[in-house]
C-alpha cells in the first residue's frame, strides 16, 4: 500500500461495530467475542444468579475451557463441552453468523451447518485450560461503557488510534 493511500478506518479513531446478524437476548450470554485466537465469552450460571462462567474454544485446535471468573472449573466439563460452551456457540452464531464463526474457528461447514450445535458436532478438541481473567476483565470493561451517557463523539480513552495517519 502506498503511503498516501488510506483505508477509511485508518483516518478516524472510532472503530466500527458490526451489528448482530440476528437479535439476541443477553441474559444467558451477555458477552461473546472472536478474539485472541478463540471464541470466548461470559455465560450466566443456570443455577446461581451471582455466578458466571468464562467459556472459550480455540481456533484451529478446538481446545475448549469453561471455568468461573476466578478459575474454578465448570462441573459440567467432563471431557466434552459443557452446556455453557453450547450456549456460547449458539450466541456466537446469532451475533456473527455461522459462516464467520466457522471460518474463525477453522471448521469445515461445506455440508450446510446452520446452528451452534452443528458447529459443535464438527469440533475435534479436548479440554485445554485457559485463564479466565483477561476475558472477564474485557467483559467488565464492556459493561462500564454501557453506563456512559449516549454520545456521538469519540471516547477519550479510546483515542489512542491515530486519526490522521501520524503513525505508519
Amino acid at each position: 500500500m502506498l503511503e498516501t493511500e488510506h483505508v477509511p478506518w485508518e483516518r478516524r479513531s472510532l472503530a466500527s461495530v458490526l451489528p448482530a446478524v440476528r437479535p439476541r437476548k443477553l441474559a444467558k450470554v451477555p458477552f461473546v467475542e472472536l478474539a485472541d485466537g478463540r471464541l470466548q465469552g461470559v455465560v450466566s450460571s443456570g443455577s446461581d444468579i451471582d455466578r458466571v462462567y468464562v467459556s472459550s474454544i480455540a481456533a484451529g485446535s478446538h481446545g475448549f475451557n469453561c471455568s468461573t471468573n476466578n478459575n474454578r472449573p465448570c462441573g459440567g466439563l467432563r471431557g466434552a463441552p459443557c452446556k455453557h460452551l453450547h450456549a456460547l456457540l449458539d450466541e456466537a452464531v446469532l451475533q456473527y453468523g455461522v459462516a464467520r464463526v466457522s471460518r474463525y474457528l477453522r471448521v469445515d461447514v461445506t455440508d450446510g451447518a446452520q446452528t451452534g450445535a452443528d458447529l459443535l458436532r464438527r469440533l475435534d478438541g479436548h479440554h485445554e485450560p485457559t485463564p479466565a481473567a483477561v476475558v472477564f476483565s474485557r467483559f467488565l470493561r464492556h459493561l462500564s461503557y454501557l453506563e456512559l451517557p449516549a454520545a456521538d463523539g469519540p471516547l477519550p480513552e479510546l483515542h489512542w488510534f491515530p486519526a490522521t495517519g501520524a503513525v505508519r
